[in-house]
């Protein structure tokens, strides 16, 4: 896998949509419904944006009716980092990707609890999809594996 670095600043608002930079940069929330991924059923990984670090597997997806892509846990642990969020009018937990400090969303205790009780409640915009078909020549072989049982 290949080092997940951020590019300056110059080079995100030339290469992110305003939607794209606005979530990711600016922790705005795209709206629920209305997004690239909410109801993405295809079988792959979900990477940051900017960095391209492997965050989601469509295996731990589900709907969960928010109108944003759901999931029940991150792949590693270690490539989200979870900060104390206060903006509203309750505490929250807000997740950014390890590398690129990237704002994904929000985790709740609300999820499915035979699979531990987290949602992970992330925006669209802060994803790119690789399809399982993609992932060896996009640099992802390493997690193909996770997938060979449920093709």
């Amino acid at each position: 896998m290949a080092d997940y670095n951020k590019p300056d600043q110059k080079t995100l608002r030339n290469e992110l949509t305003d939607l794209q930079y606005a979530v990711t940069q600016e922790e705005a929330t795209e709206p629920a419904f209305n997004n690239s991924y909410w109801d993405n059923k295809q079988q792959g990984i979900y990477v940051d944006i900017i960095s391209g670090e492997p965050l989601f597997s469509s295996l731990d997806k589900y709907d969960s009716h928010c109108g944003w892509p759901s999931f029940t846990k991150p792949l590693e642990g270690e490539l989200i980092n979870e900060k104390v969020d206060n903006q509203l009018f309750a505490t929250r937990t807000e997740v950014r990707s390890s590398n690129a400090d990237s704002h994904l969303g929000h985790v709740f205790e609300d999820g499915p609890q035979e699979t531990g009780g987290l949602r992970y409640c992330i925006n669209s915009a802060s994803l790119r999809f690789i399809s399982v078909e993609e992932m060896a020549e996009e640099g992802y072989e390493a997690l193909l594996a996770s997938f060979v049982d449920h093709q």
